[in-house]
C-alpha cells in the first residue's frame, strides 16, 4: 500500500507525491508548509485541513488493512 499523497508545491504548482509517513507537522501561516521528521519544511498550496486529512485518510487505510489482516 502506497503511502504517498498528491500535493502542489506553492511557487511552481508542481505537483508531487509526498511520503505520509514523513509528516511531521502541518501548519499555516497563512501559506500551508509542512515540516517533515528530516527537518525540511515543504510549502503547498492544499490548505492545512486538507493535508491533515489527506494524511488521516492514510493511516486510517493502513489501520483497516492491519485489522483485515489480524483477523
Amino acid at each position: 500500500m502506497s503511502g504517498l499523497i498528491e500535493l502542489t508545491k506553492l511557487r511552481t504548482g508542481e505537483k508531487f507525491f509526498l511520503n505520509a509517513d514523513l509528516v511531521e507537522m502541518v501548519e499555516a501561516t497563512p501559506d500551508t508548509i509542512i515540516t517533515l521528521t528530516t527537518g525540511k519544511k515543504i510549502i503547498v498550496q492544499e490548505k492545512m485541513a486538507v493535508v491533515a486529512n489527506l494524511v488521516a485518510e492514510y493511516r486510517a487505510r493502513l489501520l483497516r488493512v492491519s485489522a483485515a489482516g489480524s483477523g
